[in-house]
């Protein structure tokens, strides 16, 4: 399950997002499977995530969103996204 929420400053800090690398990507729609748990600070952008099984999950800036090792999904891009990531 895909866990989306609104962080505060401090939790921001004490995870040290700051420091994790930055992806950017446009406009798109692509299909993605992820081989181990990512968690990610969108810092611009807005996204719809729908997974294999029928879910949609949206989220934008200002959330922290973990996805699950072994998800199967697809993103659709709404407004280019750029966001903080880290794996494990």
């Amino acid at each position: 399950m895909i866990e989306v929420r609104r962080p505060s400053e401090d939790e921001l800090k004490k995870l040290n997002v700051e420091s994790w690398p930055v992806w950017t990507k446009e406009k798109s729609k692509f299909d993605w499977y992820y081989d181990e748990k990512e968690t990610c600070y969108i810092i611009e952008g807005e996204v719809i995530v729908r997974t294999k099984d029928g879910k949609e999950v949206r989220f934008k800036a200002g959330d922290l969103v973990v996805f699950p090792k072994g998800l199967s999904c697809e993103w659709e891009i709404l407004k280019d996204v750029k966001k903080h990531y880290r794996f494990g």
